[in-house]
């Protein structure tokens, strides 16, 4: 899948974000392993704390269905480039830290990352069985 076709994914995945206090939208597709396609969008509460991402919407869709082998994450907040907040980082890391992160803008900008120069020291599997 080319990274024009998760931008797409991506865009349409942002039109559903639910962001009633700060009405910035933003939309997420998660490229699993297998060739299959996640989307998500961050969807805010009144208790701010539990509001949640649209990295981690793709990537808990993801697990739901029986997936965790992921390769790329494009993300969208619309004409700026954004990259994914440190608890969006480190959900990543638990299941792709190898995971490519594009960052792209409606105008077809687009940055991509290694997930371990977003998150070089993040928690993991290995480190807590130690």
């Amino acid at each position: 899948m080319t990274d024009l076709e998760l931008m797409k994914i991506a865009q349409e995945a942002r039109e559903h974000a639910y962001v009633p206090y700060s009405g910035f939208k933003v939309g997420a597709a998660l490229l699993d392993r297998s060739g299959r396609v996640f989307s998500g969008c961050n969807v805010e509460n009144a208790s701010f704390g539990l509001t949640i991402c649209a990295e981690r919407v793709a990537v808990f869709k993801a697990v739901s269905e029986g997936l965790s082998q992921f390769c790329r994450l494009l993300l969208t907040g619309g004409e700026e480039i954004i990259t994914p907040c440190g608890a969006c980082r480190q959900v990543l890391a638990e299941f792709a830290p190898d995971l490519v992160v594009i960052c792209a803008s409606d105008s077809g900008m687009m940055v991509q990352y290694d997930l371990k120069q977003l998150l070089p020291q993040s928690f993991a599997l290995q480190q807590r069985e130690d």
